[in-house]
């Protein structure tokens, strides 16, 4: 196999980076790829998925240990967004180019609509809850199970499963370890059907993954500041351009109709 591009192993790199900041790494990596046509927009999904994998089990590893949550909880919505997952990475793996490309544009306008709703502050600010019970955490299993899913198809769990922590009520810190946990585990599970599908393009998932842990690592260790308000903002404005530069791609793909006779 092809060793990854010094383009590949940067997006790899600045994506994890800003991934252990809780900025996310889905939407940051698509926009970096659909600029330079990195990969073929139906295998970026797989690509996301599988390339991702190991610089987000570090970030897990390194973010469960430092903020402690309710085990019950932390198990019980890994064990549900892992779920979601495997059932999303079936039904995404066998997408068309077209049908991926439509998808992944919604998906980025989602991604930037919760985005900037977290910038207007709209989520609560959250409680100081390390755990959840009873109802509030079957609202948190169920939740979870539909980020898993939606994360097949590009949609970043990061900052929706923020915001489900907040609105339950549990302490900001708490989202870490749950969303980092969670795409820990979901992650090879989904990548295993996009393998399987060969949805996915491995020089360019090498490239996430090599350049991604070294990203993590001094991000989670090293970095004490950053401007993260602004560079929400500059990431809200690359996803609006990359859905729509998805969504024009995905017009000059369509089938064409045969005239009337």
């Amino acid at each position: 196999m092809t060793l990854p591009s010094v383009y590949e192993l940067v997006v790899g790199f600045v994506t994890n980076f800003l991934d252990a900041l809780g900025i996310g790494s889905f939407a940051t990596t698509t926009a970096a790829y659909k600029a330079r046509n990195t990969v073929p927009d139906e295998r970026i999904p797989g690509t996301l998925n599988v390339g991702h994998a190991a610089p987000t089990i570090v970030e897990a590893l390194i973010f469960i240990r430092i903020v402690k949550v309710d085990v019950v909880t932390l198990v019980a919505l890994i064990a549900s967004a892992t779920m979601g997952a495997w059932l999303g990475a079936g039904l995404v793996g066998g997408w068309s180019r077209r049908r991926v490309q439509r998808g992944m544009a919604i998906a980025l306008l989602i991604t930037a609509a919760i985005i900037v709703l977290r910038q207007a502050k709209f989520f609560p600010g959250g409680g100081d809850a390390l755990g959840l019970t009873g109802p509030l955490l079957v609202a948190g299993i169920v939740g979870n199970a539909i980020l898993g899913a939606l994360m097949t198809l590009g949609v970043g769990l990061y900052a929706p499963c923020m915001g489900m922590v907040y609105m339950l009520g549990m302490t900001p810190l708490a989202a870490f370890p749950i969303m980092m946990g969670s795409c820990a585990v979901l992650m090879p599970v989904a990548s295993i059907r996009f393998a399987r599908a060969k949805a996915y393009d491995k020089r360019a998932a090498l490239g996430l993954a090599l350049g991604g842990i070294p990203g993590v690592v001094i991000a989670a260790y090293l970095v004490k500041s950053l401007p993260l308000d602004v560079v929400r903002w500059l990431v809200v404005g690359v996803i609006l351009y990359t859905a729509t530069a998805m969504w024009r791609s995905s017009l000059a793909n369509a089938p064409v109709e045969n005239p009337a006779v």
